[in-house]
């Protein structure tokens, strides 16, 4: 058996071949052009790489209900040129294998739920802190989708008093998790790159400030066994133990059941390859699923 996986981003698309024991055969990385252009590359890929099944992590908003008209569709996305685009529907029609889809942020929950830092537990959170901020959900060994699929990166947040940017950089909502503490609200703020900045700059106390909030609200609500933070922004390793301490001061003692923030609150294990494995795995069960 030979699966393949498409990690579909804003900015780039990531193909892969694999075996049955998930070692990557064949990859490649090509631009995010128009949809045309983009789907006919990613298609001589898989034909000149035949697999057995696909699996597809993508940029969403995403059509994730198989009864609807439009499953596998890209619906209203900022990237303009892919709106309403029927990404997994194209695939499906050119190679005439198993599909499943799902975002990018649940493919990469899943890898880390099955190889990663969440390794044997039931539930968990993987959340990317990159140019955009988003999130996936593994609850009880499932994804999580429901009336669409999560969008934790558009909850609101508590701005704090002496952020001298409290309504963000959103174009939808004021004072949200994405428009105060993605990249772009970085340079914004600050008028530099988050990584050009120092780790004692005052951006990163309020950084972690903000990311706590998620945290908590995440702890409150679906109560996972781990928190996982990716993406570029976290890539400022001094970041965590700022999160850890903060989460802990906004808890207050109050979830007794919470002893060690720091092993609950973690890096990726796969990273940056967890949306591209877990896509794999989304193939895989793909193909299970019509043996």
């Amino acid at each position: 058996m030979r699966i393949g996986a498409v990690e579909a981003g804003g900015t780039k698309m990531v193909l892969a071949v694999a075996d049955e024991k998930m070692n990557i055969l064949k990859r490649e990385t090509i631009p995010t052009l128009m949809p045309s252009e983009t789907m006919e590359a990613m298609i001589r890929f898989f034909q000149a790489h035949p697999v057995d099944a696909l699996g597809v992590g993508s940029f969403g908003p995403l059509d994730l209900n198989p009864a609807s008209e439009t499953y596998g569709y890209i619906t209203k996305t900022p990237k303009l040129a892919w709106c309403d685009y029927p990404l997994l529907p194209r695939f499906r029609e050119a190679l005439g294998v198993p599909c499943l889809m799902d975002t990018d942020v649940n493919a990469a929950a899943l890898c880390e739920a099955e190889m990663g830092a969440a390794k044997g537990l039931k539930n968990c959170v993987y959340v990317t802190v990159g140019t955009g901020i988003g999130a996936g959900v593994y609850c009880e060994g499932n994804l999580v989708h429901g009336l669409m699929h999560p969008e934790w990166g558009h909850m609101l947040l508590a701005p704090r008093a002496d952020d001298p940017m409290k309504e963000g950089v959103c174009p939808y909502h004021k004072g949200c998790l994405e428009g105060l503490a993605s990249g772009p609200a970085i340079e914004r703020r600050w008028g530099v790159k988050g990584k050009d900045l120092p780790p004692d700059h005052p951006a990163w106390e309020l950084e972690a400030h903000y990311l706590a909030q998620l945290c908590v609200t995440a702890l409150m609500t679906i109560s996972p066994e781990k928190i996982i933070l990716g993406g570029g922004v976290m890539g400022q390793s001094h970041l965590f133990p700022m999160i850890h301490k903060e989460t802990e001061r906004l808890l207050g003692g109050y979830l007794s059941c919470v002893k060690d923030v720091s092993s609950l609150i973690v890096p990726p294990s796969c990273y940056p390859d967890s949306g591209l494995i877990g896509s794999l795995l989304l193939a895989k069960k793909a193909w299970e699923a019509n043996q």
